[in-house]
């Protein structure tokens, strides 16, 4: 057995569909599934989805408060008053205040934007803010993804006498800001057909409201947005972030052009992980160590030298955010694993003085990633009394529902049910700990804390090809509602298997079934190489992708997890130091077998007394409990009998045989029929043999050795056809006729034979069908073992 990392868990395709798809479209099955397995049942849906370039936009003014904002920022442009632009300060928030700048500054508005430092004003809007906004001359503020929470801001702006849009897509609480309008998807009584819009979908929505039609120019800005803030990539936002993309491929932008360059990323295949790795992250690097204004500058300027030079600055910062993230990192889990073990935490609140509040969200997803645990990481303000908090959750755990029961606790906080933000005060940090515990404990089991691989389908080798992994790409871009595909591979064989890397920790395989072979590598994997066996049926999960290497191209499938679902056998017979391959094994359900008490000592196993099994008789055999343990074999049995009690209709998980015998009975002579008839010639020819005086005649004679000439004699004696009286032997001939196997010398050496024969000089195959044969054995020993006992 190995176990998989992760629960898999399989949609099921409904099969009719499917098949009519793939007839209707000439798609290859595998895509079909695909996209029946995203709720695309129709020919005419799954056209839309595979060629969604072509789709068009809804029509912005189905979003309520829509026409009222905008007749109302056109009346800000008509009449010169000063428009402020409020933004956030991570990728969406960025992109949506560019996305409003350049549609403003298109309509000759008088207008400049306002990002709050996420150090000294936290996040959303701030009272000092609006009044701040107020001075400066600004008449109209319009938030972009941000603003839905701000209860007490929107009383300010309306006391300053300053008209108030909001345009957020966050969740919106009970009750909403008192704003002039608020432009949000997501709103109870809304209408709109698509609620799930990024910050920036929402803001492009009202650039094309106010532009009278789809500001093409503004789409690529729009995808970053809606890419790095992982909102799901389906509908509205998938078209945003397919039409985006291609517009990046051509783009002339100074900003992405030399953000492209410092990313290493080539932009004629730039795709959705070129934006969610490469240009996210450096876009929130500013905002997450400071001001993030040069982000908006970078994206709004026309000037290549300055572009340029923002760009460096960026990913510098983008670099040491990487090393801070590193080093927070590594203090949290150990605050974890000091003060608040997993086992006694359903849900992660760790925090610390002095750690960058920028970027505790990408720590918060390392500690998901390593604990697989709902995670709140703090900053914390000992000056203040407050903590700083970014949360990330997992299936099952929805975080905006549960830190509302705890809102008494949390002044400010906001975000979605996988991700949230907050504020709080630093005495109540214990506090929202237990009650975010005793939530956990209400509504997750322990299977609920076990990482899900979701998978869109089984596939059989034979569907894997070029031309069904080239359709895929058509479902992209892909992201959260719409992920990359993964698929399970079932039950096949190893053609091949190796680890790779300088530390060897990667590992390359090749699959085989019914002919067909698939190419796979497992980044990290490599230590799996150890725990499948040569003989193995394996199953894998994975993406798919196509290797082009020197001009040629295969299918491949990049492996994230591996399992076998039946015992293995691993051959360390041979191994000089068993000692030191028991290091190598796994620790959980060890169980050492041994036949011979001595061998304990012999073979130095004393520290291992906990996980030793002594087997002494057939009833210790039979009563040993193997159930999905990992059982070494230690030495070898006695007899097949005590073997085939020991393992008959068990379910070991895996078995390492090492069959260590002291004294090996098959490099010795094994008499036939020939060797007993020559001696009993010989002692019937003289009348009596005296072994004592003529022994050493004998083997200097046949080459025979002492042990063989008394094991033949023995047989004689056990079966009555000679006497011995003082090492002095006789032919009885009264003697019947008789088996050699009635001796039970003769038996013993003769299975010890046989022993030795096949369970220590057989091959791998041999040995795998001989104790597979035992391990499925019905009852066909029962009579056997009943004779022994």
């Amino acid at each position: 057995m190995l176990k998989s990392r992760t629960r898999w868990c399989v949609e099921q395709p409904a099969e009719e569909l499917a098949i009519e798809l793939s007839k209707q479209l000439n798609i290859t099955p595998l895509v079909a599934k695909l996209l029946v397995n995203r709720g695309i049942y129709t020919v005419e849906s799954a056209r839309s989805f595979l060629f969604i370039e072509e789709n068009d936009f809804y029509d912005p003014f189905l979003m309520k408060d829509m026409e009222k904002a905008v007749k109302r920022i056109h009346q800000a442009i008509d009449d010169h008053e000063k428009i402020a632009i409020y933004g956030d300060y991570d990728a969406d928030g960025v992109s949506s205040t560019t996305v409003l700048m350049e549609t403003l500054k298109k309509l000759s508005a008088d207008c400049f934007y306002y990002i709050p430092n996420r150090f000294t004003e936290g996040y959303g809007p701030n009272e000092q803010a609006f009044r701040h906004l107020k001075e400066t001359g600004a008449s109209l503020i319009i938030s972009v993804d941000t603003g839905i929470s701000a209860l007490h801001e929107a009383e300010v702006a309306m006391e300053l006498g300053m008209d108030y849009i909001i345009t957020d897509h966050h969740e919106p609480g009970p009750q909403l800001p008192n704003a002039y309008a608020i432009i949000h998807p997501k709103l109870e009584d809304s209408t709109y057909p698509f609620r799930d819009l990024a910050g920036v979908g929402v803001a492009f929505k009202l650039a094309h409201a106010l532009l009278g039609e789809v500001p093409e120019d503004l789409l690529e800005i729009a995808a970053i947005g809606t890419i790095a803030d992982l909102v799901p990539l389906h509908g509205e936002n998938r078209l945003i972030a397919a039409r985006g993309i291609q517009k990046m491929r051509s783009t002339s932008r100074p900003g992405l052009l030399s953000l492209f360059k410092v990313a290493g990323l080539d932009i004629t295949s730039l795709n959705e992980d070129s934006i969610g790795f490469g240009i996210g992250p450096r876009i929130n690097a500013a905002g997450r160590l400071g001001d993030a204004s040069p982000a908006v500058e970078l994206l709004l300027t026309e000037d290549f030298e300055t572009a340029k030079e923002i760009a460096a600055e960026i990913d510098a910062m983008n670099k040491e955010r990487q090393i801070l993230v590193s080093e927070i990192a590594e203090e949290a889990i150990k605050e974890v694993e000091d003060k608040y073990p997993i086992e006694e935490n359903g849900v992660i609140v760790v925090g610390k003085e002095g750690w960058n509040s920028g970027v505790i969200g990408i720590v918060a997803s390392k500690l998901v990633e390593k604990f697989y645990r709902p995670a709140i990481v703090l900053s914390f303000d000992q000056e203040k009394g407050v903590a700083k908090g970014s949360a990330r959750s997992i299936e099952g755990f929805d975080l905006y529902k549960n830190l509302s029961l705890c809102k008494e606790l949390l002044p400010h906080f906001g975000g979605h049910p996988m991700a949230a933000g907050m504020t709080l005060k630093l005495e109540d940090v214990d506090e929202l700990r237990s009650r975010l515990n005793d939530l956990a404990k209400k509504c997750l089991t322990e299977e609920d804390f076990v990482p899900i691989s979701k998978l869109d389908l089984v596939t059989p080798l034979e569907d894997v090809t070029l031309q069904s992994i080239e359709e895929m790409e058509r479902l992209s871009p892909f992201g959260i509602g719409n992920p990359k595909p993964k698929i399970m591979i079932q039950d096949v064989k190893i053609h091949s298997i190796r680890k790779i890397g300088a530390d060897q920790n990667h590992m390359k395989l090749m699959l085989e079934d019914k002919g067909y072979t698939l190419d796979g590598v497992g980044f990290g994997l490599g230590e799996l190489a150890d725990h499948i066996s040569p003989l193995a049926t394996i199953s894998v999960i994975g993406e798919l992708a196509i290797n082009e290497w020197n001009n040629m191209r295969k299918p491949q499938i990049f492996l994230q997890d591996i399992s076998v679902n039946h015992w293995q056998l691993f051959d360390i017979r041979g191994t000089r130091k068993l000692t030191s391959t028991l290091k190598q094994l796994p620790k959980e359900s060890l169980k050492l077998i041994v036949f011979q008490d001595k061998n304990v000592e012999k073979l130095g196993l004393e520290e291992y007394k906990n996980e030793i099994v002594i087997i002494r008789s057939i009833e210790d055999a039979q009563n040993a409990d193997l159930q999905n343990s990992n059982v070494v074999l230690v030495d070898l049995p006695s007899s097949f009998t005590i073997l085939n009690a020991l393992l008959k209709n068990k379910k070991p998980s895996r078995i390492y045989s090492h069959f260590y015998q002291e004294n090996q009975t098959f490099f010795s002579t094994m008499p036939t029929r020939e060797h007993f008839k020559w001696l009993y010639g010989l002692i019937k020819k003289k009348g009596k043999l005296d072994l004592n005086k003529h022994g050493d005649d004998i083997v200097k004679y046949k080459g025979w050795s002492r042990d063989s000439i008394n094991f033949l004699v023995q047989v004689f004696f056990e079966l009555n056809f000679v006497t011995i009286e003082n090492g002095v032997i006789s032919i009885n001939e009264k003697a019947s006729k008789r088996d050699f196997d009635e001796s039970p010398t003769y038996r013993k050496k003769k299975e010890q034979f046989q022993l030795e024969n096949e369970l220590l000089y057989s091959s791998y195959g041999e040995l795998y069908k001989r104790i597979q044969t035992i391990l499925s054995e019905s009852a066909q020993f029962e009579e056997e073992i009943k004779q022994w006992i």
